[in-house]
């Protein structure tokens, strides 16, 4: 079997190399002190942050070296588009020409949105919601955002579905807030909401801005908390279009609908916020027709800004990337590039077929199948667990093995891909094509509606660098992170099960977590739980809420635990599970006679851990780690090390931690 010294071998090459496995500085932390600084000193000592990067780290790295195989193979099919030979990549082509044509894009210029800002122009009232409805087809969501999904309360369907949505700002709460960081994004997203407007020649004078400004407010006063909306049965509104007209007067609806789909009064929706509803139908209603122009005028500009001339594109940078994140300057063109095509979280609409790329020069068959072994284990090791629960009764348990087994996995990517019939590119609008591939998408959702949900459907791009807990009870692990320092097939297991055995576990939790633990086997939204049970789950989440709210990563910023709690509670007990399955593995292979062996000194246990501390390490810039802290799901990167890991007796045991060690939590939490 290949060592670890091997796979080492392989993440020096990439730049990703665990220190822990290296040299020891002096003054480095003893494990069961700060097991991040013990395990990433070195890689701390020497990283530095490039002035084009926000954050860096493990995820971040392998991202690049992803994208430096996308690069390869977008140069092949751009440069003779004679090799793209699937109807996918013959679109991918043409788009990627287009973003590399920068000629073209500056002098097309605003042409994409052009007849959009006509029309505002012109605006009057009666004509509001088509025109919204309209605009939201294009998916520009002003401000209110409307998609097909799978029904939450019956998996087999799908549904209409409309959200709150349309701010300029992060977050909701940045509106009211008086701190230096709230102060500091409202001004910069006054300046992007200003040079936007003057690109387009449209009013862009403090006393446009202020009424913009005010305008968003009254959006936000009605919006839901991050906390709020992670309430699934508070998010959950069915009615008609005609019911939602009763509830929020003033807008309408039946127009709205209409413009974007076709669709009558009799219509059912699913809605998120009604108060949201209600308070658009108000705005509709008293705020200046003036002032719904500028809003409308801004969103639309906004939605094109990163595929638009320079001096839009420019704006979009300085606001979302520099002043949110705090970049320097921007990352290379083609990188920018793959990340608009593909989505920075991976559900673009053409992100598949950049996955299709990926797969074929990145993941093997041999890779899938020791994934799904490591799958097998980990689930396993969740089912021993789910049987040892002392606070958990007979009925509730069988029902969530029940869940446990009936859960689907994907792996590496779609049997079959996309081919998106019907929709034409051109390899010179860039900014026209994404407007034409947003169109072509809602299109092709809104015709799900008369459909059955497939389960066989990937809704990621393969090539993304992240793993997911889908509807339907799935656990989707695309190619792009079953690569080092997360999986290679190479590698020992104790180094795979740390780090993707990790992500397996991970995953895994969320259909378990505060939130996911509230679907039933099939993915429906249903009380399955005991209440006692439920009780006794919710005292141990409380327990992790409070935990990680005691974090504070950025002087007077502390960790959300609630906002963040389902990755948190996933990231407890996804590192346990991972570790049990890694157990399982070890004494399978001590039944054949070949005990795990030591590598570099280090016992399986530890090349465990090292190897989740390797997969977490990183640095932010301060803008960055704000940002996450204040408007993420998850805890940054170090604590999602130091969390868990002191809360696991079996990392104790490994590095022989002693009770009063900064790293052993005096009662450990077990939520599984």
């Amino acid at each position: 079997m290949p060592t670890l010294h091997r796979l080492t071998t392989a993440l020096l090459a990439a730049g990703l190399a665990s220190a822990a496995l290296a040299q020891k500085p002096a003054d480095q932390p003893g494990a069961c002190t700060d097991f991040d600084a013990y395990a990433n000193a070195e890689w701390l000592a020497r990283t530095e942050l490039p002035p084009d990067r926000a954050r860096i780290g493990s995820f971040d790295a392998l991202r690049v070296a992803n994208d430096r195989l996308l690069e390869q193979g977008l140069r092949e099919i751009a440069t003779d588009p004679s090799r793209a030979r699937t109807p996918g990549l013959k679109l991918l082509s043409a788009h990627y020409r287009a973003g590399l044509d920068t000629a073209s894009i500056e002098k097309r210029g605003l042409s994409a949105v052009q007849p959009w800002l006509a029309r505002i122009a012109k605006l009057e009232r009666a004509q509001l919601p088509a025109l919204i409805g309209e605009m939201a087809r294009l998916q520009i969501s002003a401000p209110v955002a409307v998609f097909v999904g799978t029904d939450a309360k019956d998996a087999t369907r799908h549904a209409l579905q409309v959200s709150q949505a349309g701010l300029g700002l992060p977050d909701r709460d940045d509106y009211f807030g008086t701190d230096d960081n709230s102060r500091k994004l409202q001004a910069a997203y006054r300046v992007y909401a200003e040079r936007l407007l003057k690109a387009a020649g449209a009013p862009a004078d403090a006393a446009t801005i202020d009424a913009l400004m005010a305008f968003e407010q009254d959006l936000a006063q009605a919006s839901m908390t991050r906390v709020q909306r992670r309430d699934p049965n508070a998010v959950y509104n069915p009615m008609t279009v005609a019911q939602l007209q009763q509830q929020a007067a003033g807008f309408d609806w039946a127009a709205w609908l209409q413009a974007y789909a076709g669709l009558g009064a009799n219509q059912g929706l699913i809605v998120g916020q009604p108060a949201f509803a209600q308070g658009v139908a108000a705005l509709a209603e008293k705020a200046p027709l003036e002032t719904w122009r500028t809003y409308l005028r801004v969103r639309a500009l906004d939605a094109i800004a990163e595929h638009g001339p320079q001096g839009v594109a420019q704006a979009h940078f300085d606001y979302t990337q520099g002043a949110i994140r705090g970049l320097k300057a921007a990352p290379p063109r083609v990188e920018q590039l793959i990340l608009m095509i593909g989505g920075r979280t991976g559900g673009s609409p053409l992100g598949e077929t950049l996955g299709e790329l990926f797969v074929t020069k990145a993941f093997s068959p041999a890779a899938q199948q020791r994934a799904l072994a490591m799958v097998a284990d980990i689930k396993l090791a969740m089912q021993r667990r789910i049987d040892a629960l002392p606070w958990m009764s007979e009925p509730t348990k069988v029902l969530a093995q029940a869940k446990l087994a009936a859960m689907a996995v994907k792996i590496g990517g779609p049997e079959k891909w996309k081919t998106y019939e019907g929709l034409v590119l051109q390899p010179d609008d860039f900014a026209g094509n994404l407007l034409k591939i947003n169109a072509w998408h809602s299109a092709q959702r809104l015709a799900d509606l008369n459909r059955p949900v497939d389960r066989s459907r990937w809704n990621t791009s393969p090539h993304i660098v992240n793993a997911f807990a889908a509807g339907g009870n799935q656990i989707v692990f695309p190619a792009g992170i079953l690569q080092p320092p997360f999986f290679d097939e190479k590698a020992d297991d104790a180094s795979n099960y740390g780090g993707i055995g990790m992500v397996i576990g991970h995953e895994i939790t969320h259909h378990f977590d505060d939130r996911g633990r509230q679907f039933d086997a099939v993915g429906n939204l249903r009380d399955w739980w005991q209440p006692a049970d439920a009780a006794a789950y919710k005292a141990r989440a409380d327990q992790v809420a409070a935990l990680y709210s005691s974090y504070e990563p950025v002087p007077g910023v502390r960790i959300n635990g609630r906002q963040t709690l389902g990755e948190n509670i996933s990231d407890l007990a996804g590192i346990q599970i991972a570790f049990d399955g890694l157990q399982i593995a070890l004494a399978r292979q001590r039944a054949a006679g070949q005990p795990a062996p030591l590598i570099d000194g280090r016992t399986p246990e530890q090349r465990f851990f090292l190897s989740h501390a390797t997969v977490w390490r990183g640095k932010y810039r301060t803008e960055a780690l704000v940002d996450q802290l204040r408007t993420g799901a998850h805890s940054p990167g170090r604590w999602r090390i130091l969390g868990p890991l002191s809360n696991i007796p079996a990392f104790a045991q490994a590095f022989s931690c002693k009770p009063g060690d900064p790293m052993v939590a005096a009662t450990p939490i077990v939520v599984w």
